[in-house]
């Protein structure tokens, strides 16, 4: 399977959108509205060119991700970060490792790029093999009730995180 990983162009946006939104529709527990949440990113200061890739299967796009910045803020002490949302997958090429691929590569692409963290809300058996541990480790901490092993955090650079305690703030887009 030859996967490439690039950055999207405007050219693949409707067809990200389509993709993304075949990834979350009809799954347990996934917002059918997360197309959506990719669309107003772009839109947003929080949107990071470079960090929103795209895997291209024979020739056409088979998975999205996208990194975009947020802060962990704490008694007027601000930390820039990273939130990983969405990874999507087309429904065809699940479970073939394109996630993982696209995961890699956002990652790699954020260290070099000069980013030292990475938070994501997720399955809490699946990323930490990317090496995220629950945040709370850092006393950073979700802007909503949520599963403290499914809320994770990962140090891009040694000790980025160390004091970063905090309340995690999303761009506007993540609040719907």
């Amino acid at each position: 399977m030859d996967v490439k990983i690039r950055p999207e162009t405007p050219d693949d946006h409707r067809e990200i959108e389509e993709l993304v939104k075949a990834a979350f529709t009809g799954r347990d527990g996934n917002d059918p509205d997360e197309h959506h949440l990719v669309n107003k990113l772009r839109k947003t200061d929080a949107f990071i060119p470079e960090l929103s890739l795209v895997a291209v299967l024979d020739g056409s796009a088979a998975g999205h991700i996208m990194l975009s910045k947020i802060t962990i803020e704490e008694r007027g002490r601000s930390t820039g970060s990273l939130a990983l949302a969405p990874v999507s997958v087309a429904p065809a090429w699940q479970h073939k490792g394109i996630g993982g691929k696209l995961i890699h590569a956002s990652l790699e692409k954020a260290r070099e790029l000069g980013y030292q963290s990475v938070v994501v809300l997720g399955h809490d058996k699946y990323y930490p093999k990317f090496g995220f541990k629950p945040a709370s480790v850092w006393g950073i901490r979700a802007p909503f009730d949520v599963p403290d092993e499914a809320f994770m955090a990962l140090e891009l650079v040694d000790h980025a995180l160390d004091d970063a305690r905090g309340t995690v703030q999303y761009p506007a887009p993540f609040s719907g």
